[in-house]
């Protein structure tokens, strides 16, 4: 944690010095700066809370391994039979329906696996910030695009070093 404050403090502190050519590159800067940092930040953080989430509800299970996933992709050499009645006892139309039922269809349950993550507050309010951030300094006439947009990527850098180490306490 102490890492991530210092590199925080430095970037900052490289971002003062814009102040030193003019006031509207460093209000550019610490906007651009403050938005792609909490982007990336809040979309980390809302991944790690999506994938803990999945994680104490159960709803991984421990997969094969993976040079078995690619050797046998659909199980079909697995050591265990699939059924040991004999095929005039087996009843098709019930054995049909019940791998019927075990494919995926599109619902609004499963929508909601793929966006559970991109509705969560820690990605919202960031881009609010954005969209705000930009709309205040194209409406007081000091936009640059000159400042604005590489301080957008340094950013994503400092939030991408920082992510890494807040996430991985």
């Amino acid at each position: 944690m102490r890492k991530t404050i210092s590199l925080f403090l430095i970037a900052q502190g490289v971002i003062l010095l814009s102040f030193l050519i003019s006031k509207e590159a460093f209000i550019n800067i610490e906007v651009a700066f403050f938005s792609s940092f909490f982007i990336i930040l809040g979309s980390s953080l809302a991944y790690r809370n999506m994938v803990n989430k999945d994680i104490e509800s159960g709803k991984y299970e421990e997969k094969r391994d993976l040079l078995d996933e690619i050797d046998d992709k659909y199980e079909l050499y697995d050591d265990e039979p699939i059924n040991e009645a004999p095929a005039e006892d087996l009843d098709l139309k019930a054995i049909v329906k019940e791998e019927k039922s075990k494919i995926k269809t599109f619902s609004l349950s499963s929508m909601k696996y793929g966006t559970k993550g991109g509705f969560s507050l820690f990605r919202l309010v960031p881009y609010i910030f954005l969209i705000l951030g930009f709309i205040a300094l194209k409406n007081n006439e000091i936009l640059n695009l000159a400042f604005y947009l590489p301080a957008l990527a340094f950013g994503i850098v400092i939030a991408s070093l920082v992510s890494k180490e807040v996430i991985a306490t």
